[in-house]
């Protein structure tokens, strides 16, 4: 994810990339041209860096360089320290998902950001996807009627790029698929449908914890509405990773796939239509220009609120009740 927010810093003339921070520096210059993470999203060439500086302590670069933003892409444990520390020395911070496991944390970091007047963002990129602000704009203008069933799936390998291999020996820190993974569509289904009154779900272990597949049924009180989520990182590691939805309104189901990308397919009793479906790595560049439109303006990130993203790690653990 820091490769892809960098490539995408260096896209809009409005950022100013001023330096990077890993605790081991020299793997910047070992993962240029390489590509890691579930599936693509460009690469770095040695010269897209020329002029930033590179920090191996964050503390240090903070206060060297005084970043009126900070992008914060690393292990969940360590969310709430170092976006406190971004915080404190006076800095924006778009918050790579999952906010925090731990909901006082999350709960800390929103008074910090009001009481230093900074704006924050969690990274909830589905919010951002075209295929995704497709279907929910057919849900809010009920384009094919009522919605009466969504479904949502999210599967990959069991991670091993970056420092999952050696976070494995830490089980449970991260999360696991539910909260790092799963939580993408956790976050999406509470956007578009609300949050749930009954949560029915059965999560099972992994090498990254106890959550690392979930399957659950949501239930609302007041609609018959029923949301299914499913989905997780038990599988080998090379399985390849596949994200979807299909939804059923009361004129049409539709039906999209990141194994079939370009379209999102609407069929009715009479026949099949395909509409396009954009292009999934929009929604990583559309998240920071939106995040950049409101630092600019002074504004709270309305389509992406730390409540809102707090709101989908209180769902996350009521899937491990």
């Amino acid at each position: 994810m820091g490769m892809t927010h960098t490539l995408n810093l260096l896209k809009d003339s409005r950022f100013q990339l001023k330096a990077i921070v890993d605790k081991t520096p020299e793997n910047i210059a070992a993962k240029l041209g390489e590509q890691s993470g579930n599936f693509s999203t460009g690469t770095l060439a040695s010269n897209d860096l020329s002029g930033v500086n590179i920090y191996s302590d964050f503390a240090e670069c903070l206060k060297a360089e005084r970043p009126d933003l900070c992008i914060i892409a690393v292990h969940t444990a360590l969310h709430h320290e170092m976006a406190e520390m971004a915080l404190q020395a006076g800095a924006n911070v778009f918050l790579e998902k999952p906010f925090c496991i731990h909901i006082d944390e999350g709960e800390r970091l929103i008074r910090l950001a009001r009481s230093r007047g900074k704006l924050l963002m969690i990274g909830h990129v589905v919010r951002f996807m075209p295929a995704y602000n497709t279907l929910k704009r057919w849900i809010d203008l009920q384009e094919y009627g009522r919605l009466e069933f969504l479904s949502l799936s999210r599967f990959s390998g069991v991670p091993t790029w970056g420092q999952w291999k050696e976070r494995q020996r830490e089980f449970g820190s991260s999360g696991g698929a539910l909260f790092d993974l799963v939580i993408h569509d956790i976050d999406f289904a509470q956007w578009v449908c609300g949050i749930p009154d009954r949560i029915d779900a059965r999560c099972l272990p992994g090498k990254l914890s106890n959550y690392d597949h979930v399957s659950a049924l949501w239930r609302y009180e007041r609609s018959d509405l029923i949301v299914r989520i499913e989905g997780g990182n038990t599988f080998h590691a090379a399985y390849p990773f596949h994200a979807g939805f299909s939804a059923r309104f009361e004129k049409a189901s539709v039906f999209f796939s990141s194994q079939e990308p370009h379209h999102i397919k609407v069929a009715t009793d009479t026949g099949t239509t395909l509409v396009p479906a954009g292009d999934a790595n929009d929604g990583f560049r559309d998240e920071l220009r939106y995040f950049g439109d409101c630092i600019q303006h002074g504004v709270e990130p309305v389509a992406c609120t730390p409540e809102s993203a707090l709101d989908a790690v209180r769902i996350c653990h009521k899937h491990t009740i």
